[in-house]
């Protein structure tokens, strides 16, 4: 496979992912009426995915700076794999459910009150602050995942060490921030 082609391949997932996620967020395809059970498992899910990542993101930092590259592969691959799994994951939470969780709606109507937002104060902007830029972070990361992956099990070992100098911070602040969201929005899930 040329470099071209994996480029392309790699613009053309990441394209595929933002739409997907933004067609879901929109709410423009069809909920079903009935939400399955499981849905309201899948945020805890998707924290335990993304914490079990920034684990093994470590573990495979710990790995490589010892020089054990075999490891290293195998813990990044498991990584890829959990990140995987996540990203169906929340597609499939955020295709099952019917409206988005409003930081601060103790009541559930959707509509943050006057008294709601001043219940938690300055701890929205800082949620707000983490979250936006978790969602622009893992948007942007997507691609450098893939790329960092193919230059590395094709033992490309400089290209790959230029793209993971980017791609290991973000993938970890997106996976800790990941946490970290679901931590704090969670109080206000009424499924």
């Amino acid at each position: 496979m040329t470099d071209k082609f994996i480029f392309r391949f790699v613009a053309a997932v990441s394209v595929f992912v933002f739409a997907v996620v933004l067609i879901l967020n929109r709410k423009i395809l069809p909920v079903p009426e009935v939400t399955p059970a499981f849905t309201i498992y899948l945020p805890k899910l998707n924290a335990i995915l993304n914490g079990s990542c920034s684990v093994l993101l470590l573990v495979s930092l710990y790995f490589i700076r010892h020089g054990n590259i075999t490891m290293h592969k195998r813990v990044n691959i498991l990584a890829f794999c959990l990140s995987s799994l996540f990203l169906v994951s929340y597609i499939t939470f955020h295709y099952l459910m019917k409206k988005e969780t409003v930081f601060g709606d103790l009541d559930g109507d959707g509509i943050l009150s006057d008294a709601e937002r001043g219940a938690v104060g300055s701890v929205r902007t800082i949620y707000l602050t983490i979250l936006i830029s978790h969602i622009i972070l893992a948007a942007g990361v997507l691609p450098l995942i893939l790329l960092s992956f193919y230059r590395g099990l094709q033992m490309q070992v400089q290209k790959h060490k230029k793209l993971v100098r980017w791609t290991f911070p973000i993938w970890l602040y997106v996976t800790i921030t990941g946490v970290i969201v679901y931590i704090m929005v969670s109080p206000y899930y009424h499924f």
